[in-house]
């Protein structure tokens, strides 16, 4: 009974993953650092699902213009300055799940970003006989990290993004240091900029509370994780990506 697969030892739960991936229903968490590709390879991974991507800004954003019960908790947290608690949010991804278009699985991205919240969402998952069946997690060192995060530039007024070593603007002398006089766009010869986070010291930051967060939450996660070499051309990552989703390439 699903009761007692509620109870049943987590030595079970890779058995039970197995057989649900086989019935087709894939519940996926993407993990990745700031610059690993997540934003490449998650429109490639619902593509091929064919479920969607559920973020929790997103979800949340939609309970509460929906008015839902739990979109209604939200909004008067929200209106009084307080955080969202993982309850509320649980909630919204328990509500988000029900529509038809996630019969087949989901992908969940920006959650669960601590051990506590896992647990919560498996709760969640098991009480409908349901579990997360696959954890991807893109690997990259934080020095290239830093290399492709900290040479972007962007041009404010179009969007167009440039790299000081992968796709420098024309004006950039060759082995010359990246500055605002000599980092300009190449269509309007307007001064580029550098996004506040975009820095060495903020990227240094923002790392380390990605392993701490992370780092955890995978080893919860252990029997149904796959680490995925994300420093290595794309189309080899969309191979190892596809092959641990045993997805066609």
């Amino acid at each position: 009974s699903s009761c007692r697969q509620a109870q049943s030892p987590p030595s079970l739960g890779r058995q039970t993953n197995e057989t649900m991936a086989a019935e087709g229903k894939k519940i996926l968490i993407l993990f990745g650092p700031p610059g690993a590709g997540k934003g490449t390879h998650a429109p490639k991974i619902e593509a091929a699902l064919k479920t969607p991507q559920l973020s929790t800004g997103d979800m949340l954003r939609a309970a509460v213009a929906a008015g839902t019960e739990v979109g209604k908790q939200a909004k008067s947290l929200m209106d009084a300055g307080a955080l969202v608690g993982d309850d509320v949010v649980v909630g919204i991804i328990r509500d988000r799940i029900k529509e038809a278009d996630c019969k087949n699985g989901f992908m969940l991205d920006g959650f669960p970003r601590t051990v506590e919240q896992a647990k919560m969402l498996d709760e969640m998952l098991t009480a409908t006989g349901d579990k997360v069946s696959n954890v991807i997690a893109l690997e990259v060192p934080d020095a290239v990290l830093t290399e492709r995060i900290c040479g972007r530039w962007i041009h404010k007024a179009s969007g167009r993004s440039y790299h000081v070593k992968f796709a420098p603007p024309k004006s950039l002398p060759q082995g010359a240091t990246p500055t605002a006089e000599n980092m300009l766009d190449n269509e309007t010869g307007e001064p580029l900029f550098q996004r506040g986070d975009d820095t060495e010291a903020a990227l240094g930051e923002r790392l380390k509370a990605y392993h701490a967060q992370t780092v955890p939450i995978l080893d919860h996660y252990s029997a149904v994780v796959t680490k995925v070499n994300a420093d290595q051309a794309m189309d080899l990552v969309s191979a190892d990506v596809a092959k641990a989703l045993g997805i066609p390439q």
